[in-house]
């Protein structure tokens, strides 16, 4: 395959929601999706592959049919105007029965760090990708502390691998594969709780 070295080229995705893996093929882990109009840096072209890094630093490949490559750099544009004031807890709802899908970042499917991500994003916030990520970003609180929006992680520390909004009155929100579940939904925190170690944090005063 032929390579090239194109750092800092800027590209837009074209499709509704593009798949970004972890290695350049069609068969390989799907880490994130990229979604309508969002820009990526090019880093390296391979073949019809391109190594791309997202505005919120997340490495991974695409194919180049996905892109549209455009002059100049990131526009801010593309995110929304941000909204201080907004209810996160209601951008997250609106993907409330989205299927689970590894890596999704749309109400086609979506995993629960796409949903911690998305919600925020329509905010005009840009958070990290993963679940261990949102964490390391976030401030610790004791449960007393939790309030409407604050984060569940489930996991050891620093390796969260489950993150699920805090709802209030017992309850969170999450995307789930759980068995028999498999989608976005609401449910009694102590029925999600199981044997995990778990961890309360706040993403934004």
């Amino acid at each position: 395959m032929a390579r090239s070295q194109d750092p800092g080229q800027v590209a837009l995705c074209r499709e509704d929601a593009a798949p970004v893996r972890a290695t350049p093929h069609d068969e390989a882990e799907q880490v994130t999706q990229l979604l309508a109009g969002e820009p990526v840096t090019v880093e390296e072209t391979n073949g019809d592959w391109a190594r791309i890094r997202t505005a919120y630093d997340y490495p991974g490949w695409i194919r180049t049919v996905h892109l549209r490559h455009v002059p100049g750099t990131v526009p801010r544009t593309w995110l929304p105007e941000p909204r201080p004031d907004g209810d996160l807890v209601a951008e997250a709802h609106a993907y409330l029965g989205a299927p689970y899908e590894w890596g999704g970042m749309s109400e086609r499917g979506i995993d629960c760090s796409g949903l911690v991500h998305m919600a925020h994003r329509w905010l005009g916030r840009l958070v990290p990708r993963d679940a261990h990520q949102q964490e390391a970003a976030a401030e610790p609180i004791d449960e007393i502390e939790l309030r409407r929006g604050d984060l569940v992680c489930f996991g050891p520390p620093g390796e969260a691998h489950h993150i699920a909004f805090w709802l209030g009155e017992g309850r969170i929100l999450h995307a789930t594969q759980r068995e028999g579940t498999g989608r976005v939904l609401e449910e009694p925190f102590e029925q999600a709780r199981g044997q995990h170690e778990i961890r309360f944090v706040r993403l934004f005063n």
